[in-house]
This record gives structure tokens, C-alpha cells and sequence, in this order.
């Protein structure tokens, strides 16, 4: 059963976070050892559900808690924002601390991974390891924001059902290559159902301002100031290269290398079981 905590973030947003288990009782409750807290950071299309099934997986051994960014799933969406990379890394700092999980390990994917490392950089007392999930440090520019820009507008919203969301985002997005059931039930889970039909939760507007905050940018120089260990872990068909990722690895002072196969972007949904069982062998030998 879901437990859901409500936090306030940066500015006095409010934030959800949500643990999807209870978490281990630890040596004279049920013999289980406690490992620790880690923090799981979405990216720009997801929601904290998106990671239940690892925390779930983790749970045994740490308190795993998943975080609604700001703009997402159940925390607050202020029409004014700030979407910055600021509020969002200040989110995360005050979810750590009033949740009591520091030092933490993040595991963040795409964007959540960006806010993972920029926290790590900035507040290392609050992080002992740290792990990338397919993002890149090189900056993309203007015109991936124009692509992400015609991309939603390419979107057929509202949505008939659940399935055809499934469907549009599985098969006949444009940007796939072939048929993606995962990538179908990523896009479904962050629906909802509306008078008119199925949209988005979140508004395409205020994504693209999130965006817009980090993607003219490289971001090398907060790589370099991560000290903790950190996994860079690619889909071998994400966006993420493998070039790219090794040099993210040689620039970061404690950095490992893994790799997703027959997993694109959506990693932890395409390939859920390998993904798990590379977190679990970083944790195991790290934290």
C-alpha cells in the first residue's frame, strides 16, 4: 500500500513523496539490516509512481522513497513556477532533510538525474552515492527545445482511453522506431482521466520551461564536484551515448560505468528486472 508524505519544498510548494512499502524494520524488529535512505527523482515526463516497483524491490534493505517534483504527479504546479534548476535541486535538500534520509543515495533518471548530480555537487554532506539514469552533461540547444516544442504539439490529446495512450506512445508516436509496449505504459501512467478525455497531468507549458532552464547548458563543471560514488547507467538505445557516458565516468572522481540492453530511454520500464539488478549491485558493493 502506497503511504504518501507531504513535504514543502522550496518557495512553500507543496511537494508529495511516497514510499511504496514499509520500510525495513532493521536489527530487534525483523532481523533485516538497514542500509540506508535513498531517493528516487523522476525525469521531465514522470511521477514518483513511476518508480514503485524499485522501491518496492529495495525496500528490504532501504527506506526507498520516490518524490512528485514540482509540476508532477501530486505536489503542487504554481502557475508562475519557479521551474528552475534551483527550486528543483532545493526541493530535493528539503525532502532529504524533513524526511530525515541523509546521507541519502539518489537514483534519478533524465532530468531527475541532472537535480540528483547538481545536489550532490552542491550539498555533499547530504548524498553518499549517486546514480545517472541515461542523461547527458553535454548541452543539447535550441534546437532540441524546438523538437521538444513540436513534440507536444503532435501529441492527438485528449485521449479516448487508456489504451489508445498506450497505443500512440507505443506505436505511432513519430519518434520511435518500432512498436514499445514499455514506453506505452511509461506515457499511461502519467494520464489523467479529464471531462473531454485522457491529457497529460502535468502542462506541456510549464515542462518546457523546465527544460528551457538546463538544456542550452553543459553541465560538466557539477559533474566534477561529485565526490560520492556514482553509477552512469545507459539504455544501449537511450539518449544517451556510450561515448558520452564513459567520458561522464572519466570526469567524475568516483565514477562506474553499466549498461541496459534492449532498453532505450525509459530504462527502468523496458527492461525493469536488469535494471534492478544493476541498482542492487551498486548499492550492494557502495552504500
Amino acid at each position: 500500500m502506497a503511504r504518501r508524505i507531504d513535504l514543502t519544498g522550496a518557495d512553500g510548494v507543496r511537494l508529495a513523496a511516497w514510499e511504496f512499502a514499509d520500510p525495513p524494520k532493521g536489527p530487534g524488529g525483523d532481523g533485516t539490516e538497514y542500509a540506508g535512505g535513498v531517493l528516487f527523482l523522476h525525469g521531465l515526463m514522470g511521477r514518483a509512481a513511476h518508480w514503485a516497483d524499485t522501491a518496492r524491490w529495495l525496500s528490504g534493505r532501504y527506506r526507498a522513497v520516490a518524490l512528485d517534483q514540482r509540476g508532477h504527479g501530486h505536489s503542487g504546479k504554481p502557475a508562475a513556477g519557479p521551474y528552475t534548476r534551483e527550486a528543483y535541486v532545493a526541493d530535493a535538500v528539503a525532502a532529504i532533510e524533513q524526511l530525515g534520509l541523509a546521507p541519502a543515495t539518489l537514483v534519478g533518471h533524465s532530468m531527475g538525474a541532472l537535480t540528483a548530480w547538481q545536489l550532490a555537487a552542491e550539498r555533499p554532506d547530504l548524498v553518499n552515492a549517486l546514480v545517472i539514469g541515461d542523461m547527458r552533461a553535454s548541452a543539447l540547444g535550441a534546437a532540441s527545445q524546438r523538437e521538444w516544442e513540436e513534440w507536444f504539439r503532435s501529441w492527438p490529446v485528449p485521449f479516448a482511453t487508456l489504451a489508445d495512450v498506450r497505443k500512440w506512445f507505443g506505436e505511432d508516436d513519430p519518434r520511435i522506431e518500432r512498436p514499445n509496449p514499455a514506453r506505452g505504459a511509461f506515457f499511461a501512467e502519467v494520464m489523467r482521466d479529464s471531462p473531454d478525455g485522457w491529457r497529460p497531468s502535468f502542462s506541456p507549458h510549464q515542462m518546457l520551461a523546465a527544460r528551457s532552464t538546463w538544456v542550452h547548458d553543459a553541465h560538466w563543471d557539477t559533474l566534477a564536484r561529485v565526490r560520492c560514488p556514482t553509477l552512469v547507467v545507459r539504455g544501449i538505445d537511450g539518449e544517451l551515448g556510450r561515448a558520452e557516458a564513459q567520458e561522464m565516468v572519466r570526469v567524475l572522481p568516483r565514477g562506474q560505468y553499466a549498461e541496459v540492453p534492449d532498453a532505450g530511454h525509459y530504462l527502468h520500464y523496458d527492461q525493469p528486472e536488469t535494471w534492478r539488478e544493476t541498482l542492487w549491485t551498486f548499492l550492494a558493493a557502495t552504500v
